[in-house]
Order: structure tokens, then C-alpha cells, then sequence
């Protein structure tokens, strides 16, 4: 039978649909071999048990994207299927991202990890956005190593404190606290130093390099295509926003085929010198935090001893059996990633969903299909896996 052109059309897509899945048997980090099967069962079991709107994966061995698979919905009101194409949030993964430029920064002389901002942009009083730090004395203390390993003192955004004033809560450099904030700054002093767009800046030193073709730090609308929308906790589709301006903190939108290339390349230390590597995944400050929300919460812990829980340049670290361990999370209402890789295996998993009970399947999932068993699940509000 001779196929319409609309007909091919739909054969093609399909075609390049399937394409985009792989499915081979995945070893775990603690040695077990299982199916691909065993993969799937796995998954659509958790996800049915806590009613997980849609969720993509990517398990990576040796250096090797081993599975890569898309589970549920991208819509549940046209209950539209999620692909591994589907452009989705990727939050928190933006600042991963974004130290990875600057890493490379760093490495071109361009940036010195301890060079006080205030020296790169002398005038940041001028500046209507950044002015009310500067009332602080102790703002020309703050580094870049400081704000990409989150020991500013800011809290995570402005808002969350009293009158919405940008405050300097602590001595900068003497304890963690994720501040999203910390990170637009470093954002606005890089764009001063080069004086290049950010979103050119991650496009032509990151996401291109890396082959992450699907990545941008705003809104593309070829994106619309094939897009998935977020949903609250009570299944409720909540939508997509369509962000305009870059933020480092997190405006990225990605699809989990691009950030099992980006895992890859951070495996691999692609585009990063040795030492800049060698910094990026080297302890900035130990965490003893109990949580890390709220970022400014006193109380700590001694739980997170075993695995020397850290921060580097950019990642979360952890001590493991497998060796170091990086990981970032990255989560708003409706969206919940993460993803962990442990360099000396070459080995990593990253799991993105567009549903906000989607993290409460982390645990199990990462604990069963990679063998991680150092990822601080309570530090990040999540019971440890079974």
C-alpha cells in the first residue's frame, strides 16, 4: 500500500520515536545485571504506587547511555505520551550547568575563583538589583568560589527574607546555605566581565560543544513541538513556563537526551582542564546541615558523617564504596530531577519527571537501577529507599 504523505509522515515520526529509546540491560554499580524488563517494571510499578504523572530516564555504565526511556504523559489532560524528546524544566540542573562555564572561565584566565566580585564590578551600589548588599560590609568578602559552592551567606532567593531585602545572613565562606541568588550574581558578573549575553554564553561554551541540541537557557519555540507540562501533586496539569530571560539559578529547558550527553561530558571531563575538574569535584565546605531547605535552618546533623557529604564547584558530593559521587537535584512545584554520576565508574543515572510527587520514587529507583546507596535522601526532604 502506498503511504499519503501525511500517512509517511506519521511513520517517520514514529520511526525517529523509537529511535530515540534504548534499551539494554543496565549493571549496577553493586554489580547486578538487570533486564531491561526488569528496568520497566520497576519504574511503571513506582510510578503507579505514587501516581507519577510522567517521568524520563537516562542510566548511563561505563561511559555508555545504556537506557533511555520515557514513562507517562507529558499532558494528562490529552493524556499525550512523554518521549525522550519532550523539552522539560530543568531547574536546579541549570547550575550545574552554568559552573561548568564558568569552570572554563576560570581556565582561560578570564575569572579568578577568589577574586572578590566587587573587584570585577567595583560599582555594584549603582546597580539597582544588587545595590542593597553593598550596605553590608562583609559583601566584599563574597568570591565566585563562594557563591558556586553556596557559602555566600545569601539565602536561597531575596524574597524569602524579611522586607525581601538581599541580606547577608552569615560570614561569608563559613557555611553552606543553596542560594539560588548567589548564582545570578556570579551570572550578572560574568555577563559584565565579557560583556556577552549569558544565553549566548551557555550556548556557544556549553550546551553546543556538548552536542545538547535541545538545551537552551530560554524559551525556544521550536520547543513547542514536543513539550512537557508540568503537574502539582494532585495530578493537576499546571503548564510550562516560557521564561524569557536567562537566569543562572535555574531557567534552563532541556530533554533527557541532553542531559545524558552533559552526564557524559562530566564523566568524562569534556571541555574542563584537568584541574579545573580536579576543583569543580574537590570539597569547598563539609555539610552538616540537617536539611538543605530552609537553606538557612541552624540545626545540624552528624547523619551525613559516612558519606562526607560536601559541596565542590557547582555539584553536591558524597564519599561512596564506588568512589566520589556527584550529584544535583533540581525540583520546584512541578518538577522534580535528579541526577548523580561517580566518576571512577563512569557510571550515572538522571531522572527528570513533570509531576511533583515525581521525587518520592528517587530513593527506590536510584537505590534499585543504578545501586546508589550514598545519595542523601533525608538531607533532601526524602525518606532514604527501603
Amino acid at each position: 500500500m502506498r503511504l499519503t504523505p501525511f500517512l509517511a509522515s506519521l511513520t517517520l515520526l514514529s520511526t525517529a520515536l523509537m529511535a530515540q529509546v534504548i534499551q539494554q540491560p543496565v549493571t549496577t554499580l553493586d554489580g547486578r545485571r538487570l533486564s531491561p524488563q526488569t528496568v520497566e517494571r520497576t519504574i511503571t510499578a513506582a510510578m503507579t504506587r505514587e501516581r507519577v504523572t510522567g517521568l524520563t530516564v537516562a542510566i548511563i555504565n561505563r561511559g555508555e547511555v545504556v537506557y533511555l526511556r520515557a514513562f507517562g504523559e507529558k499532558n494528562a489532560t490529552t493524556h499525550a505520551p512523554l518521549t525522550t524528546g519532550s523539552t522539560m524544566y530543568a531547574a536546579s540542573f541549570t547550575k550545574t550547568m552554568f559552573a561548568h562555564l564558568a569552570m572554563q572561565l576560570v581556565t582561560d584566565g578570564v575569572l579568578d575563583l577568589d577574586r572578590p566580585v566587587v573587584q570585577y564590578v567595583p560599582r555594584l551600589d549603582t546597580v539597582e538589583k544588587w545595590a542593597q548588599m553593598t550596605t553590608d560590609p562583609r559583601h566584599v568578602k563574597i568570591t565566585p568560589r563562594m557563591l558556586l559552592s553556596h557559602t555566600s551567606g545569601f539565602s536561597n532567593f531575596r524574597f524569602l527574607n524579611p522586607g525581601e531585602k538581599l541580606l547577608i545572613n552569615f560570614e561569608p565562606g563559613a557555611r553552606y546555605a543553596y542560594s539560588g541568588e548567589g548564582l545570578n550574581l556570579l551570572q550578572y558578573v560574568i555577563e559584565q566581565i565579557t560583556q556577552t549575553s549569558f544565553t549566548i554564553l551557555m550556548r556557544e561554551r556549553v550546551f553546543q560543544p556538548l552536542g545538547m541540541t535541545r538545551t537552551s537557557m530560554v524559551w525556544d519555540s521550536t520547543f513547542a513541538a514536543d513539550l512537557a507540562m508540568g503537574h502539582d501533586t494532585s495530578g493537576a496539569m499546571v503548564g510550562h513556563s516560557r521564561r524569557s530571560s536567562p537566569r543562572a539559578a535555574g531557567s534552563a529547558d532541556t530533554d533527557i537526551r541532553d542531559m545524558a550527553r552533559y552526564m557524559q561530558a562530566m564523566l568524562r571531563g569534556d571541555r574542563l582542564s584537568a584541574a579545573a575538574r580536579r576543583t569543580m569535584f574537590s570539597p569547598q565546605i563539609r555539610i552538616r546541615s540537617e536539611h538543605q531547605f530552609p537553606t538557612l535552618d541552624t540545626l545540624t546533623t552528624t547523619r551525613d558523617d559516612g558519606i562526607a557529604l560536601s559541596y565542590g564547584i557547582g555539584w553536591g558530593l558524597v564519599r561512596s564504596p564506588h568512589g566520589l559521587g556527584f550529584f544535583k537535584e533540581g525540583s520546584d512545584d512541578i518538577t522534580r530531577n535528579h541526577m548523580i554520576g561517580f566518576a571512577d565508574r563512569a557510571s550515572g543515572m538522571i531522572v527528570m519527571s513533570n509531576s511533583g510527587r515525581g521525587n518520592r520514587i528517587f530513593p527506590g529507583l536510584f537505590a534499585v537501577l543504578l545501586g546508589d546507596c550514598v545519595s542523601p535522601w533525608a538531607w533532601n526532604g526524602l525518606a532514604p529507599a527501603p
